[in-house]
């Protein structure tokens, strides 16, 4: 590139606010890391030896894969941009 096109590059980024992900991405997002967070913590409360039984195996990690799916969702997630040419 040469050095008009990148001063030309740094200054369409610097006139608006470019954000990669609209709200409701980040909002997703959010979601995705409280549903990770509770997923852990169902594994903790496990009482049996080692963190074997029900809680410890089999709700918690699916409770992690469904946030981390919830995650991947977010990003991949793009909203209707709403145009006024119908």
């Amino acid at each position: 590139m040469s050095k008009k096109n990148l001063t030309n590059d740094k200054k369409s980024t610097q006139e608006g606010n470019l954000m990669v992900f609209d709200k409701i991405n980040y909002q997703l997002m959010i979601a995705g890391v409280v549903i990770i967070i509770i997923g852990f913590i169902i594994m903790m409360m496990e009482t049996g030896e080692y963190g074997i039984g029900f809680l410890g195996l089999t709700l918690g990690p699916v409770v992690v894969v469904l946030g981390f799916a919830l995650e991947f969702a977010a990003i991949l997630y793009s909203p209707k941009k709403e145009d006024g040419n119908n």
